[in-house]
């Protein structure tokens, strides 16, 4: 199979730059889009009512990191204030870091300004706490370069956290409790949350590790099931327009191959997940003109998008047997 556009087989060089589409992953992204199922709205709610960090598990592609963004749309506030967690995180990064070795340098190259504010930058939490303040309230705590909109409510995402060490997580169990912190380098007193604009706390998990009971204790914890076919109908509907009526033969049959290989029997280490359903059901509408209705009415086309569906070296070969095995009785 090949496709319309873009690299060929051959080598030959184009006259001019290639005019490449804009993304169309982004229409799947849109938080307006997003449709949660009846347990995480109502885990949602009471976290927002009890005002404890919600904790969301499940297998990658289930949509956790999505749903901060959508509650943020719901609820008329500003994206969410993101914590990439890593493997070398610790409980400060989430507040805050101090640029000492540029400090350092300015020492060594007599740069006279060398007030601690200087070299430091708020993170997620940290930001979201100063931001529940007047700016004229915590003006000495401000780096030159710190935006303050004015005082807000904000809402937090820390993303993966079992990425972080196992102490990250003790670590941070008064500061998320309380919501205060500390930065030394300004003096040892306590930054502490305005009650009143108390931010709203996300916290993702895909449970590569266990994490602390006393964590779990400070927090509202759900574990956002992989959908059924028929719910993912509806959100692959929802994000990608198309229509859900039972004669929709596109949808129909691209969720009819994406359960076999998500099956237990199919033996794939690594199941796709809903976002790579939808870039592929995206990608197999652009590259099939001639089946605009059901680009699955050629099937090859499942075999030569694979690299959208299937991720790891050991599950190729597999995935195509199935693929095969449908193509020759799709109703099997």
């Amino acid at each position: 199979m090949k496709f319309p556009f873009y690299l060929s087989d051959g080598k030959k060089r184009s006259d001019v730059p290639a005019t490449l589409p804009v993304s169309r992953r982004s229409q799947i992204m849109q938080p307006e889009n997003y449709i949660a199922d009846p347990g995480l709205v109502d885990a949602c709610n009471i976290a927002l009512l009890l005002g404890q960090p919600l904790l969301l598990t499940g297998e990658p592609g289930t949509g956790k990191t999505q749903f901060a963004y959508s509650v943020a749309w719901q609820l008329g506030f500003e994206i969410p204030l993101k914590f990439e967690t890593k493997s070398t995180s610790t409980a400060r990064d989430l507040f805050y870091t101090y640029d000492t070795l540029r400090q350092f340098q300015d020492v060594q190259n007599g740069i006279k300004d060398r007030s601690s504010l200087n070299y430091l930058t708020y993170h997620a939490l940290g930001k979201a706490i100063l931001l529940t303040k007047e700016k004229s309230d915590i003006a000495e705590l401000l780096p030159p370069n710190f935006e303050h909109p004015g005082k807000r409510r904000s809402i937090v995402l820390i993303d993966e956290v079992d990425k972080a060490p196992r102490d990250f997580s003790n670590d941070i169990l008064n500061e998320l409790e309380h919501l205060y912190f500390r930065v030394p380098e300004l003096g040892n007193d306590a930054i502490r949350v305005n009650p009143e604009l108390q931010p709203i706390i996300i916290i993702t998990s895909n449970s590569e590790k266990d994490l602390p009971d006393a964590f779990l204790r400070r927090c509202i914890y759900y574990n956002v099931p992989f959908p059924e076919k028929e719910r993912l109908r509806e959100i692959v509907t929802n994000r990608l327009g198309l229509n859900s009526h039972s004669n929709n033969d596109f949808l129909t049959t691209a969720l009819d191959l994406f359960y076999k290989l998500r099956h237990s029997s199919s033996g794939l280490r690594k199941k796709p997940t809903t976002a790579e359903l939808l870039g592929w059901m995206i990608a197999l509408r652009e590259i099939s003109p001639n089946h605009p209705e059901n680009p699955l009415k050629n099937p090859d086309l499942a075999l030569s998008t694979l690299s959208n569906l299937i991720k790891r070296a050991e599950d190729q070969e597999k995935a195509q047997i199935i693929v095969k095995t449908w193509i020759s009785n799709p109703k099997k």
